[in-house]
């Protein structure tokens, strides 16, 4: 059996290939839409991809289910589990295959077994692993967004993000009898999850890419509360704010993510041509740091720093239903960068770019306040903390106002425009998006608190809990 995993960092995302090398099929669970990787390991291997598994309708990525099928011909298997308006919008495409749990999913000697693991989303399935060659019985479990290291999959995504009023009981509860079955399972099953530390898909998931039942029985919080009350109160007790895109990728993945086709890259434009666009209303991407964009930029535009976190940012403050326009350092790696991870989730109305020369001359400032400064002489300010709830709650700035930055596009109409603004968040670097997307709003004028809630606590300033 042949063995792989992909991972996509800024994602914290994994997806797995698995083959048969006396036969030379695989199979592909979990892909992302970069559909070139998976095709380019299979030839590397002279193996062809005949199927494509998801183990459940995603909230944090576009699929690459539809794309890869495209490309490769390969049937695609998908959960038929769940509430009817939870299950795959494109089942009656002819590659699709409907799952309901208990079948046999043979792929050479290899042998995928569907387990229905509802809780973290209704139609949820894990893939019990079977190389036939060696045993006949499963060495491992493909646990999705079941059971991660350390952690489990969220419960509360259709409520936060879409908007299912009442479900989030409902699905921690249906978690905690899919987690009774797992822990009935063999110690030595392996667990390869579809997340890593990062993911916004869980609230404690360890950086190790796999584990085993019998070690995560041994250290796994959810796995060793025995009440289900109990359980449903810590599994829904301080979740992340998820990013405001993922009720987009929730309906994309379930309708029938968009095909693509190769990613291309989009045209240069003149530098000069951008305070224009802005004025007629585009939307301007600024991929520089925080520290850059502060020092300079083109009003109205909207800081994301092309990071680790990019997608996830882009995704939150970015619309969909509008051509962007990028500012990037580096015409090769940062711009295809950029343009991977925009695609990943989604945002492909790219309909150009420039370079950081374009910013040359801005007039667009954000200026930062020392925490110290500005305790004392930070009077008629609004305190904005962009924050998440559980790092509030921790500890936090008295007289600020809380709107997590996943919101603030949504309540703008709470942040005061009559009086001056100061942005934080914990260190610095979303309180400049943030502070982007106020400007671009008219808001003004804004500042950043330099170093954020950490550089507070840091120069012994007081701190409410």
């Amino acid at each position: 059996m042949l063995f792989r995993r992909f991972y996509d960092d800024p994602l914290a995302q994994a997806s797995y290939l698995i083959g048969c090398q006396a036969t030379g099929d695989a199979f592909i669970v979990d892909p992302n839409r970069d559909a070139d990787q998976y095709i380019a390991a299979a030839e590397a291997e002279r193996m062809r991809i005949v199927g494509i598994a998801e183990t459940h309708i995603h909230a944090d990525f576009l699929s690459g289910s539809r794309e890869l099928s495209a490309r490769t011909g390969a049937r695609m298997y998908l959960s038929d589990t769940g509430p009817s308006e939870w299950r795959y919008g494109f089942r009656d495409d002819p590659r699709a295959v409907s799952l309901k749990g208990g079948e046999r999913i043979s792929v050479g000697n290899i042998v995928l077994e569907p387990v229905p693991t509802p809780g973290h989303t209704p139609e949820h399935l894990s893939f019990f692993v079977t190389d036939g060659a060696a045993s006949a019985e499963p060495m491992g479990l493909l646990t999705g967004d079941f059971v991660f290291v350390g952690d489990v999959g969220r419960p509360d995504l259709l409520e936060k993000a879409v908007r299912v009023q009442g479900s989030s009981d409902v699905a921690a509860r249906a978690l905690f009898t899919s987690l009774q079955r797992f822990k009935s399972l063999p110690d030595h099953l392996q667990v390869w999850p579809a997340h890593g530390a990062g993911s916004a898909c869980g609230k404690g998931i360890g950086a190790v890419p796999q584990s085993t039942v019998g070690y995560e029985k041994r250290v796994n919080w959810a796995l060793g509360i025995v009440d289900e009350n109990e359980f449903v109160r810590q599994a829904l007790d301080g979740q992340p704010e998820p990013p405001r895109y993922f009720a987009v990728m929730k309906r994309l993945n379930r309708d029938g993510p968009p095909i693509l086709g190769r990613v291309s890259m989009p045209e240069r434009i003149a530098e000069g041509r951008l305070p224009g666009l802005i004025r007629d209303g585009a939307v301007i991407v600024d991929t520089r740091s925080a520290a850059a964009f502060s020092a300079g930029h083109l009003p109205g535009s909207l800081n994301v720093p092309l990071n680790r976190s990019f997608a996830t940012y882009a995704g939150t403050v970015l619309p969909y239903d509008r051509d962007i326009y990028l500012i990037v350092e580096g015409e090769t790696r940062g711009l295809a960068e950029t343009m991977r991870q925009l695609s990943s989730i989604g945002l492909d109305r790219v309909a150009g770019y420039a370079g950081p020369e374009s910013v040359k001359t801005a007039e667009g400032r954000v200026p930062q306040i020392d925490p110290a400064a500005f305790a004392c002489d930070g009077r008629g300010a609004f305190l904005l903390d962009v924050r998440g709830v559980s790092e509030w709650r921790s500890g936090h700035i008295e007289g600020a106002t809380l709107i997590p930055l996943p919101e603030l596009l949504d309540r703008l109409d709470e942040v005061p425009a009559d009086r001056p603004i100061v942005v934080q968040c914990q260190s610095g670097s979303r309180s400049s998006i943030a502070a982007s997307v106020l400007l671009a709003n008219g808001r003004r004028p804004v500042a950043n608190l330099a170093g954020g809630y950490s550089a507070w606590i840091a120069q012994g300033l007081p701190g409410a809990r």
